[in-house]
């Protein structure tokens, strides 16, 4: 069962990659190929923005297009204190989902930096991969999500993941 400490830990996870990126690799290609460093963070601040929205039992469309952002550090840090505060406060929001977010896009981020994800807390992504293996059926995978990928042999919880979830994963 997801915990509120791997939430946290998920989000100081992303932290940590959001403030190494550079003024010049917030034009690198992701792994989400429609997007770039740039347009991925912009799409980090929009979920949590969402998952705050959805907390609070307020409706969201994910396919808004997120207003794009010179430095999108101080929001994602605003909306990210705002969901910690709602799952303290006991929304019924599914902590599986919202690791798994976290844990797709950190494998989105690291990869588009060239980092790695063996020392990010893999049980932020096994949380993850729980709900999405429970919740992501071929139907529902829509335009959010290829179809499952195959993860090479020895990845860690973060490249099964963004497998499952249809990233093309090289491993480690």
């Amino acid at each position: 069962m997801t915990t509120t400490h791997q939430i946290s830990t998920g989000i100081d996870q992303v932290t940590a990659l959001l403030s190494t990126v550079t003024e010049a690799e917030r034009a690198s290609a992701t792994p989400c190929t429609e997007w770039t460093v740039a347009e991925l963070t912009d799409h980090l601040v929009n979920t949590a923005a969402n998952l705050v929205t959805m907390a609070r039992g307020g409706e969201i469309d994910w396919s808004a297009s997120p207003e794009p952002s010179s430095d999108p550090i101080p929001l994602w840090k605003e909306r990210t204190r705002e969901l910690l505060a709602e799952i303290d406060a006991g929304s019924p929001l599914p902590l599986g989902m919202v690791a798994a977010e976290l844990s797709v896009h950190a494998w989105d981020l690291a990869t588009a930096l060239g980092r790695g994800t063996d020392d990010l807390d893999q049980t932020v992504a096994e949380e993850g991969m729980v709900f999405m293996s429970a919740n992501m059926t071929d139907e529902r995978r829509g335009g959010a999500f290829d179809p499952e990928q195959p993860a090479p042999d020895g990845a860690n919880a973060y490249e099964r993941l963004a497998a499952f979830a249809g990233r093309t994963v090289r491993g480690s």
